[in-house]
């Protein structure tokens, strides 16, 4: 197996020739049979793990893009939210507003007393005009 003929150091070890099943006189080396099983198994092994990273990297792919319009999503509806925030304070300073001059024109115009008769004299008409018309 190792070359001790040549001991000038340019060749330290001989080639050891490859047998294969076809140049060997028995029958079969189990010993080559297993190592052969084994090569194919961690082979078929190996490609399934390749599969299944494919798999996993595509689905990692998916995730991002859905996650990208989810983030996009979000981004839309909170400019929306901010915006209604926006109306709804406009809006409740325009109520305080009218609320206020409403007040206003109670005390004015004596207060709630006369507020009062004013409307109950108003529901009055109106009962009266809906029996003339409809009697």
């Amino acid at each position: 197996m190792f070359n001790n003929s040549n001991h000038s150091g340019s060749q330290k070890y001989s080639h050891v020739p490859y047998y294969s099943d076809s140049d060997s006189s028995d029958d079969g080396n189990p010993e080559d049979d297993f190592i052969s099983r084994e090569i194919r198994q961690q082979k078929t092994m190996m490609k399934q793990q390749d599969q299944g990273l494919e798999m996993l990297g595509q689905s990692a792919e998916r995730l991002s893009k859905i996650s990208l319009g989810i983030h996009e999503e979000l981004g839309h509806q909170n400019k929306m939210l901010d915006e209604m925030d926006d109306d709804l304070e406009t809006a409740t300073t325009n109520l305080s507003l009218v609320t206020i001059k409403t007040k206003e024109l109670i005390q004015k115009s004596g207060g709630k007393r006369n507020f009062i008769i004013i409307v109950l004299l108003s529901i009055a008409v109106i009962v009266l005009v809906f029996l003339v018309v409809y009697a």
